[in-house]
């Protein structure tokens, strides 16, 4: 069964093939027209979609070395995300099953996130079910407890920012560039992370929720009380940068990793995994490999491609479905939030 998987929920037009769950191509192509602006332009996201589908399409069939006529099902991102990206990815999907009379699917967004996992793992074998699963990017950051496929439970998700929207915004107070994470991640490993003790919201609580908007708070009144906001001192000093930089990415790893393996220790599993965007931080991976060793825990974490938005999960995912005998109707409308 060849599927073709579309991603185009944020700001990468991303397509894969996938046979019989094994990986045959997968093409990601980037927005870099929202560097100058420091974060994603919504309107320039779907424009961008709209000139890039079709030739991404074509280069992740052509790479898997079959025609569109050879396609068994289409499984396409319906959210969350940008409804004007979402939609993008989501009509051509529709209209090629249509065209084609094969099965069609979506995808959740973060779903695929999870099941990243499972085309490949950065330690090893995929989890073994039940495991706990942290998403950790730059729209969600939440802790699942996996039962079995497509068989997810909720413990505990940001109540403001998501990491990954702490360190561009961060980033963007320190004068670095976007996105932020991998500028941070960087710099971090000069740093001294105890060179501030910034906050680390929830940490003692007894729950599996989070919070980074005081973290974030919390630099921006450190640059200001110390004139660091809005000048050149930090471009000039780069251990001082580095320094502030580790302080921050400690405080955010900190609860992430006790979070998550705390949920591993209360619904006694042995299996934990990363996804999403964030799970390409080396300190994240470190960290979490680190403390997972010294409990028992196994880790797990996708290759560094298939952190990133990318049409490879969101292709796994759809062969799960389909070949269950899952599928969606062609009415299937994009949403921009799942609870």
């Amino acid at each position: 069964m060849n599927i073709l998987g579309i991603e185009t929920s944020c700001d990468e037009t991303s397509a894969a093939v996938l046979n019989d769950g094994v990986l045959l191509s997968n093409v990601i192509s980037s927005q870099v027209v929202h560097s100058v602006y420091g974060g994603i332009v919504p309107e320039l996201a779907s424009r961008a979609h709209q000139k890039l589908i079709i030739p991404v399409i074509d280069e992740a069939l052509r790479k898997a070395g079959i025609s569109r006529a050879d396609l068994q099902g289409i499984a396409v991102t319906y959210g969350p995300g940008l409804v004007g990206s979402l939609l993008i990815g989501l009509n051509f999907g529709k209209a090629l099953a249509l065209g084609l009379q094969i099965p069609f699917v979506g995808v959740n967004h973060l779903e695929g996130h999870v099941y990243s996992n499972f085309l490949s793992s950065k330690y090893g074998k995929p989890p073994e079910y039940p495991f706990v699963c942290l998403i950790v990017s730059g729209g969600h950051t939440q802790v699942l407890f996996v039962r079995a496929p497509f068989d997810h439970l909720l413990l505990g998700q940001t109540n403001d920012d998501a990491a990954g929207e702490a360190y561009d915004k961060v980033a963007k107070m320190l004068g670095l560039e976007y996105p932020g994470g991998p500028v941070i991640d960087e710099l971090a490993a000069e740093g001294d992370k105890n060179y501030i003790r910034f906050p680390r919201s929830y940490l003692h609580e007894d729950n599996f929720d989070f919070s980074f908007s005081g973290l974030k708070t919390a630099v921006l009144y450190y640059l200001r009380d110390t004139k660091l906001l809005h000048n050149d001192t930090l471009k000039k000093n780069r251990i001082l940068l580095a320094n502030i930089c580790a302080s921050f990415q400690s405080a955010v790893l900190d609860v992430l990793v006790s979070k998550t393996i705390r949920a591993a220790q209360r619904f006694k599993v042995r299996d934990i995994a990363v996804a999403g965007g964030v799970s390409a931080n080396k300190g994240l991976r470190s960290a979490m490999l680190l403390k997972s060793e010294e409990l028992g825990f196994r880790i797990h974490a996708p290759q560094m491609e298939y952190c990133t938005d990318n049409g490879a999960m969101v292709a796994y995912v759809g062969w799960m479905k389909i070949s269950r005998g899952i599928t969606s109707p062609l009415n299937l409308s994009a949403v921009a939030h799942i609870e």
